[in-house]
């Protein structure tokens, strides 16, 4: 790699996993940079580019290269991102299709790095996206991680195994302690490749690459910040023996720039105009701030018929205002339910935009599968969570918010005989929703929210720890760039 020009802006190559919740962070990101003088350059496929198109489209330093998808037997034809996966089962093989963008993305490397102006200071790719770090070795570019996880979620996961090899012989009901965790654990708090004990189980490979991934790259990058979660990056970077960024919260660095921008844009206009924008501010006249409960569990998230049913008449029987944003294609509501809850719910099929419901005023709680991208664009929002995982790191999650950091509650779920999840019964979720907007619990949930919601835009605003640590990362990459530049010429 020959030396950049010292004319240039410094350019970032930033390459999502195909998934609408590790994409998003990473154009949170995007615009971050970008409003920063740099440019970047994301890497996707056909069928993702016009989502990323129509969220940076405003932003003229911001271009994407688009690389095509591979044709793989074990996927459905025209499938480039897991949210239109038509089983879970099929995560696995998606992950292992990518492995074929391998030699399109060092084209587009090559292209890159044949012209002084547009040699990339860093790439940052998603840890799903492990083999990007070969393809950076050989450009000599930094590697830089992006996870999509927290901080300590991440050191638990990874460190469960040193300290409870046995994991999988506990009972359900056995606390788990670990080092430097400030509270107790057990075992299905943890994605179930962990804790049930089976060799053989197809994402065991993965996590290995990934891992090896790590070890070679330069550096990660959080959707975090230091106010949350400063307490664990120690231990973070000792096990990863490498240096963590963290930035976050991601979504609010755009919006602390649209915030200084006249309130007439477009984006405001179509947020003002949504039919649920506006329903919510009806709720705002009739019942006051912070009566509703948002309802959503992602976009990858699995539930049977008979669980909807459940949601939907422990929803009615709260009595309380809701908004359910509903991804089943199967579930057919209970007969005259829709007109049961006509005037305080509303269920909806369509996308919707989340953080602009969770800034609302009239949102009071949010019951969630507690990914982590919902964690902190309800925690960044002041609102707190009700948390209700459903695989993944979300158990750990969903307890590092409840006893960790003390924003949010749980749902009580139940476990059979052989610790899988029981349908959560109506009742529960009654008790549960009605104890979050309106119980002693939820009170103080609320206002530990509403603090950590206050620290996070502090995190982001100028000066702030992850405005601060956002300059550092390009500093150092930048630095980092030159300095091979200077040896590459002098070998030269």
């Amino acid at each position: 790699m020959g030396s950049t020009s010292t004319s240039s802006p410094p350019h970032v190559v930033i390459f999502p996993f195909m998934a609408q919740g590790h994409t998003l962070p990473l154009l949170d990101l995007s615009k971050a940079l970008a409003s920063r003088g740099t440019r970047v350059t994301i890497i996707t496929t056909p069928a993702n580019a016009p989502f990323i198109l129509s969220k940076n489209s405003t932003h003229p330093t911001i271009s994407l290269s688009i690389i095509p998808f591979p044709k793989v037997e074990e996927l459905p034809e025209g499938c480039e991102n897991v949210n239109h996966l038509p089983s879970p089962d099929l995560f696995v093989p998606f992950i292992n299709a990518t492995k074929l963008l391998q030699q399109p993305f060092e084209d587009v490397l090559k292209e890159l790095c044949d012209c002084d102006s547009t040699i990339p200071i860093g790439v940052i790719s998603d840890m799903f996206l492990p083999w990007t770090v070969d393809s950076c070795c050989l450009f000599d570019i930094p590697r830089i991680v992006f996870s999509g996880m927290g901080v300590l979620p991440t050191v638990i996961e990874r460190n469960v195994s040193l300290h409870v090899p046995c994991i999988s012989s506990l009972l359900h009901s056995e606390p788990i302690n670990l080092p430097s965790v400030p509270f107790p654990l057990n075992k299905t708090d943890f994605p179930d490749f962990v804790w049930r004990g089976d060799e053989k189980h197809p994402m065991l490979p993965i996590i290995s690459e990934i891992e090896q991934a790590e070890h070679n790259s330069w550096g990660y990058v959080v959707n975090s910040f230091e106010e949350l979660e400063g307490d664990h990056v120690a231990a973070f970077e000792n096990h990863k023996e490498t240096k963590a960024w963290l930035v976050g919260p991601l979504l609010l660095h755009d919006q602390s720039k649209q915030d200084l921008m006249n309130s007439g844009s477009k984006d405001v206009d179509q947020k003002q105009f949504s039919p649920y924008i506006k329903w919510l501010d009806q709720k705002m006249e009739g019942v006051g701030p912070g009566n509703v409960i948002y309802v959503a569990f992602g976009s990858q998230s699995y539930m049977t018929d008979l669980q909807m049913e459940e949601i939907a008449l422990g929803l009615e029987m709260a009595g309380q205002p809701f908004i359910w944003v509903v991804r089943s294609r199967t579930w057919v509501p209970p007969v005259g339910w829709e007109d049961r809850v006509k005037e305080r719910g509303l269920a909806i099929r369509d996308w919707v935009d989340q953080r602009g419901i969770l800034e609302h005023p009239a949102i009071g709680g949010f019951l969630t599968h507690c990914g982590w991208n919902s964690v902190l664009e309800g925690l960044s929002m002041g609102v707190p969570l009700l948390a209700w995982p459903m695989g993944a790191e979300q158990g750990l999650n969903a307890r590092y918010t409840e006893m960790g950091l003390k924003a949010g509650l749980m749902v009580l779920q139940e476990r059979d005989a052989k610790d899988d999840p029981m349908t959560v019964q109506h009742n529960v979720i009654c008790d549960s929703v009605k104890e979050l907007i309106r119980g002693d619990q939820g009170k103080k949930a609320r206002e530990r929210a509403q603090e950590l919601g206050r620290k996070a835009r502090q995190a982001v605003e100028k000066g702030g720890s992850s405005d601060k640590k956002l300059d550092e990362l390009i500093e150092c990459l930048t630095l980092k760039t030159r300095i091979q530049g200077r040896q590459a010429d002098t070998k030269g």
